[in-house]
């Protein structure tokens, strides 16, 4: 069942109505019961009230009137339709009960009342709240996620049952299959399904069926029952083995209105023990009447196709010709292919004649001519003999004018006219007279041999040699 928040403590917005002169204002009927309604429902938040039910009463609309008694008191209640829909088990009068109702007033007959938006079995509080835990545990895991589902077959040769032998939940899956699918082998796998050895053993069974594979689908079954009677399907170890069950699981636990954590876990959820069955084994006479229209379209069809194949009979035996006649028809097109083929061959060979001429023609045009070869020849080598001769006589006369500059250049010819270059202590030759000093030795050098001298004065113009 849902948890639902709290409400606020109720803070008035505005004060009661007064009189102009400070009494109190003149009210309706109406106006103070909406006064009374809106107090109650903001000073009390949503609360659980445990009770008995009493009077109960289910109008044409869907809405349940009924009363919540202890031995002291009573209250009446209301719960509407929609949530009267989402109930697990039907209302009826002395159930005990736990509701979660909202403190209110009927506004037209001024009648005090609890508006019940949820309700649970009293005493079932602590295992709903265990049953949402897990739920939530199992369901974070991905264990009851759509895509883990698997499909049933269709045509299932085993099913196997985990139940208890002696449950009437049993008997009505073995009389549906034996209605419905007399073929189908059955495999039971016995179990306790109620008290506190159950779990496990519901557990062990289902990781039986799993372990030995004799069964295509597996049936987990039991009657309906209390909360406290289905707890055994609300186990973890269960819900863990369905999961881990090779082969697909249907659950049928309970009513239609009854749901267990084996069923959010098994592939297929059956709202009985007997749906489960139906939604497991094929229906025989089903079957077997769409076996008889297959049958039918069968036969139809072949008819239709013998039919068709006569027609294409009687086509082609008018097709048909006798041998004599395609003999000739084959000779009359041999003797057109041996015309065609002679008729190619002489264009190919006169195509041929004229390519081998022009061949000719041009090996002719290409033979090579000796006597002009040779008398070119001759005019190229005279060609190039007077080239030589030519660059030879240019070469020689820019020798000579580099010689001859050369000549003018040479300091031994100016040497050779007389002249002499005198050369310092250090090997530089003497420009200045006046960077000379007396007594400095000089070396002249002459156009035949050197001598040392001596500067003797600034007067002096020569030295005497050693």
């Amino acid at each position: 069942m849902p948890d639902y928040p709290a409400r606020p403590a109720y803070s008035p917005a505005r004060q009661e109505p007064f009189a102009a002169d400070g009494g109190r204002e003149v009210i309706s009927v109406s106006s103070l019961n909406r006064l009374a309604r809106q107090r109650l429902e903001s000073a009390f938040p949503l609360c659980w009230v445990s009770g008995e039910i009493s009077n109960l009463t289910v109008a044409a609309s869907g809405h349940a009137y009924f009363s919540l008694k202890d031995p002291q008191a009573q209250v009446r209640c209301v719960m509407f339709r929609n949530k009267a829909q989402t109930l697990g088990f039907r209302l009826e009068n002395g159930l005990q009960v736990e509701a979660r109702v909202l403190v209110s007033l009927y506004e037209p007959r001024g009648d005090f009342q609890l508006n019940v938006e949820g309700m649970r079995r009293a005493g079932q509080g602590d295992l709903y709240e265990r049953f949402l835990r897990l739920k939530a545990k199992l369901e974070a895991e991905g264990l009851f996620a759509a895509e883990r589902k698997r499909p049933l077959p269709a045509h299932p040769r085993t099913l196997g049952i985990v139940t208890s032998p002696q449950a009437a939940a049993l008997r009505d899956v073995l009389t549906t299959l034996a209605r419905r699918a007399p073929h189908v082998k059955v495999v039971l796998y016995p179990t306790l399904v109620q008290g506190e050895e159950a779990p496990h053993q519901i557990a062990a069974a289902i990781e039986t069926a799993a372990s030995r594979r004799e069964c295509q689908v597996l049936l987990v079954v039991r009657g309906g029952g209390s909360i406290e009677d289905l707890w055994a399907f609300n186990d973890e170890g269960v819900a863990r083995a369905i999961a881990a069950c090779p082969m697909p699981v249907v659950s049928g636990v309970g009513h239609e209105t009854d749901f267990t954590i084996a069923d959010f876990a098994a592939d297929l959820r059956a709202p009985t023990p007997t749906a489960a069955a139906e939604l497991a084994s094929p229906d025989r006479d089903a079957l077997r009447d769409h076996l008889q229209r297959l049958a039918g379209q069968f036969s139809r069809r072949m008819h239709r196709r013998l039919e068709e194949a006569q027609q294409r009979l009687d086509w082609t035996a008018r097709r048909l010709k006798h041998p004599a006649e395609r003999l000739a028809l084959q000779q009359q097109n041999l003797h057109a292919l041996g015309q065609r083929l002679q008729h190619a061959l002489g264009r190919r060979l006169e195509r041929a004649g004229f390519d081998l001429e022009r061949a000719r023609q041009r090996l002719r045009l290409a033979r090579p001519q000796p006597g002009a070869q040779a008398a070119r020849l001759e005019a190229l080598q005279r060609r190039l003999a007077n080239a030589q001769q030519r660059a030879l006589q240019t070469r020689r006369g820019q020798l000579e004018r580099l010689a001859a500059g050369l000549t003018h250049l040479n300091p031994e010819a100016v040497l050779s006219r007389g002249y002499a270059i005198a050369f310092d202590q250090q090997g530089q030759a003497v420009h200045d007279a006046g960077s000379l000093a007396a007594g400095q030795r000089l070396t002249l050098r002459l156009h035949r041999g050197e001598r040392q001298v001596e500067v003797r004065g600034e007067s002096d113009s020569a030295a005497g040699a050693n």
